[in-house]
């Protein structure tokens, strides 16, 4: 966590305001990116182009004319010890002039935060767009009745290998709050409610449609060094707090949720072998990248200039070998 945040601070983020958007998916969405890192990339790439397209259209820009880019953490645990993949994006708070002819990034041009309309209508267009594409793919199927919700199939769906298949209902189980094994294997996990029922709005920084949920309430500038530390740490934090781990007298283990829940709950009481199937529910397959570059921060040909461009000073010209520096050298 503190090795990743350094390398983000000192080596991909510039110096500008940047902003945090957390996208939850829905439940049979988390589970296909869960067990195929294709729909998973495709999921995220859409994404990322809303996204874009929303920070170039708030600066009055189009993507011939500017530029923008983010960092992605990909995180596979909720709150729980439950298996919930959804995105931390780490976004510029704006985007760069472009200069298509010399093909230079110019001054920075940040934007206002998004209205709670222009956060909806984002989150609309995404499910949108998502919902077309695995279309396309073949992982949504819809039926001839008007108004039927398509239906999510896998491409998979053959019988998967016996070691695949006991991971599978690991990971079905970890992300419906069911308990994966042990003696009450089947059934929801036990829970505390320690606290009240919470009836509290869920403001103006989150918008929610169609199973999914987007959030974009956390930002930081330059002049906030201290939040702009723990920021990075947060979106790479483990999947598990030792700290909230305890034991039972009974054997059990007990765990305290990060956030409590609606209706009051606080801890979850978990079997040790469902605790563990759990912990193997959350590890990615091999080769899946869990960190993803976008835009200027990426390393491609449209790369952010080595630095600050000043006033007076001549424009960066964009590297045009395919072979462009990696994002430690991604500063503005």
């Amino acid at each position: 966590m503190a090795e990743s945040a350094a390398l983000l601070i000192d080596q991909v983020l510039p110096p500008l305001p940047l902003r945090q958007w957390v996208l939850t998916l829905p439940i049979p969405l988390r589970l296909l990116c869960a067990t195929d890192s294709r729909a998973l990339s495709e999921i995220l790439r859409i994404v990322y182009r809303c996204l874009s397209a929303h920070l170039l259209s708030a600066a009055h820009l189009d993507k011939h004319r500017a530029r923008t880019g983010a960092v992605t953490f990909i995180q596979r645990f909720g709150g729980s010890v439950n298996l919930n993949i959804h995105f931390h994006i780490l976004a510029l708070d704006g985007v760069y002039r472009l200069d298509p002819t010399a093909k230079t990034l110019l001054h920075f041009r940040p934007v206002h935060p998004p209205t709670p309309l222009e956060l909806q209508a984002l989150l609309e267009r995404i499910a949108q767009r998502i919902g077309r594409r695995l279309e396309r793919l073949g992982y949504l199927t819809r039926d001839g009745a008007e108004g039927q919700d398509p239906h999510l199939t896998f491409p998979n769906d053959a019988e998967p290998p016996e070691d695949q298949a006991t991971l599978l209902t690991l990971q079905q189980a970890a992300i419906t709050y069911r308990i994966a094994a042990g003696p009450h294997a089947g059934q929801k996990a036990f829970t505390l409610k320690t606290l009240p029922p919470s009836f509290e709005d869920k403001g103006p920084e989150l918008a929610s449609a169609h199973g999914f949920s987007l959030h974009a309430g956390v930002a930081c500038s330059p002049a906030e060094p201290d939040l702009l530390q723990r920021l990075p740490r947060y979106i790479a934090r483990p999947a598990l707090a030792e700290s909230r781990l305890s034991l039972t007298p009974q054997g059990d283990l007990r765990y305290r949720i990060k956030s409590p829940w609606r209706d009051g709950t606080t801890h979850l009481i978990l079997h040790p072998l469902d605790f563990l199937a759990r912990l193997a529910s959350l590890v990615p397959k091999p080769r899946v990248n869990l960190t993803r570059y976008h835009g200027i921060l990426a390393p491609t040909p449209v790369s952010a200039p080595s630095s600050p461009p000043r006033a007076g000073a001549q424009p960066t010209r964009m590297p045009s070998s395919a072979h462009a520096p990696r994002p430690s050298a991604a500063r503005p």
